[in-house]
């Protein structure tokens, strides 16, 4: 064989080592697949944490005790579609203990890699206006996201003043963009 044919050879060699590479690394970054991979998560409203689950006495005296509190939403939106399309119910509610819990419900977007749960201080806004706003101002994260679709609980942690936060977004944190984004509006 000769220097020529020897250098192509080599030459094709590095070219399909870098596609290769290239191709693994796109592959990786962008998990194409996801697209087509749906996760539906179906969690129950969480409990009271002091709740203990036990049955009604039938003893008269204790039919007087005052009926246990119930989670109350202080907080709802609808998701809007940013980068993906995106339907389902955002609510925040404050459990019996004073917890509060945000609770997606009938979620339904589209998969993707590293998918997170924001509760954000940033406005909602129809269209790509809307796709990049959550990160420039106040943001906590709720955790990566446990399904694109279905019911699911998020615990907000008690540090979290609630007052500073009025939207929430399923977050593409690996490109930086807003699957869709829901509005909190106050109940009362």
């Amino acid at each position: 064989m000769s220097d020529n044919g020897q250098r192509r050879r080599r030459i094709w060699a590095g070219v399909l080592t870098a596609v290769v590479t290239f191709a693994g690394l796109g592959l990786y970054w962008f998990q194409p697949w996801k697209l087509w991979q749906d996760e539906t998560v179906r969690e129950a409203l969480p409990a009271a944490s002091g709740s203990t689950g036990s049955q009604p006495s039938s003893d008269p005296a204790s039919s007087t005790t005052p009926p246990q509190p119930r989670p109350e939403t202080v907080a709802e939106g609808t998701f809007i579609t940013h980068e993906h399309t995106t339907n389902g119910t955002a609510r925040l509610i404050r459990l019996p203990d004073g917890s509060h819990t945000l609770r997606l419900e009938n979620l339904d977007t589209s998969n993707g890699p590293d998918l997170r749960v924001w509760l954000t201080d940033a406005p909602v806004r129809e269209g790509r206006a809307g796709w990049h706003v959550f990160d420039d101002g106040a943001y906590v994260s709720l955790g990566k996201l446990k399904g694109n679709k279905g019911d699911q609980n998020y615990g907000v942690p008690a540090s979290v003043d609630l007052a500073d936060f009025s939207s929430v977004t399923i977050w593409c944190d690996r490109f930086n963009v807003s699957f869709g984004a829901a509005e909190l509006t106050e109940r009362a």
